[in-house]
């Protein structure tokens, strides 16, 4: 990648400097009404040419500052977030421990907590001596 935008590059700034050199003559460049200078038409490419790339060199700085802070206020997020689902998975531990221990409490299923009495006496009972 870096070979094509050199040849892209280099192309260009021969094609600038074939042109500049083909077209000499003095042009009249008008900034604001009643301001004006003349110039030969190779200086006036390479001034343009200049601020063109000045421009562009700005702007990419620019974006890189404005994509340098986005990503530092997604990482703050992100930590943030790290941070509340630990605090959730704790919650969640604590939650099962919990739970875990009532389940230990209660009667198994098949058992009752009250004994069961029939009515009139010991009738079906019956005990089994060794």
């Amino acid at each position: 990648m870096r070979q094509i935008n050199f040849l892209l590059i280099f192309s260009f700034g021969l094609a600038t400097v074939m042109f500049t050199l083909e077209n000499t003559t003095a042009t009249t460049v008008h900034f604001l009404p009643g301001v004006s200078t003349t110039l030969p038409l190779a200086a006036l490419l390479l001034v343009v040419g200049g601020l063109g790339a000045t421009a562009a060199w700005i702007y990419a700085v620019w974006s890189g500052v404005v994509r340098k802070v986005e990503t530092l206020q997604t990482a703050g997020e992100v930590e943030a977030q790290q941070v509340r689902i630990s605090e959730l998975e704790n919650d969640l531990r604590r939650y099962r421990a919990t739970v875990d221990a009532q389940l230990g409490l209660l009667p198994a299923a098949g058992e009752s907590s009250a004994p069961s009495s029939k009515a009139g006496g010991d009738e079906g009972l019956s005990l089994a001596v060794d």
